[in-house]
């Protein structure tokens, strides 16, 4: 593998990441199950979804809520290139979030509701790159969380 298709696989990874926060952020959350492989899973420390159809009705629930209002900080990503199919990376993520009233457009500025890491797994599909695997690993959490 050359190094210019080893950067191409890495930038592919990482705008999916950002892509991911994007999408959460801006009330299109439902969108994320179109980044992941038709078999790809999604978990945290309490919810578990396998599937694009698991992972838009999960997602689908978080854009339906508009008393929300997040931003996802992501620092430190580091993606490794396996093979000209797969990737593994990691991303710091410092979570903002705040419910309030539906369509504001700023909200008070509060600690963030948690500091953690995606934990990801990356596989070519004929689509592209798509996540087959993100882990959310929490390091901090807000009480309030």
């Amino acid at each position: 593998m050359t190094d210019l298709e080893r950067m191409l696989i890495e930038h592919a990874c990482e705008k999916l990441t950002m892509q991911y926060c994007h999408f959460v952020d801006h009330g299109e959350a439902a969108r994320i199950a179109d980044l992941f492989t038709a078999d790809g899973v999604w978990t945290s420390r309490d919810n578990t979804m396998t599937g694009q159809d698991a992972i838009r009705r999960g997602f689908q629930k978080r854009q339906d809520n508009t008393a929300r209002m997040s931003r996802h900080v992501c620092s430190t990503c580091v993606i490794d290139v396996i093979d000209a199919d797969h990737a593994a990376g990691v991303v710091y993520l410092t979570l903002y979030r705040k419910d309030g009233e539906p369509g504001r457009r700023t909200s008070p500025a509060q600690a963030p509701s948690m500091v953690g890491e995606y934990r990801d797994a990356f596989r070519r599909t004929p689509e592209g790159w798509r996540i087959s695997r993100r882990e959310i690993a929490i390091s901090f959490i807000s009480p309030e969380s």
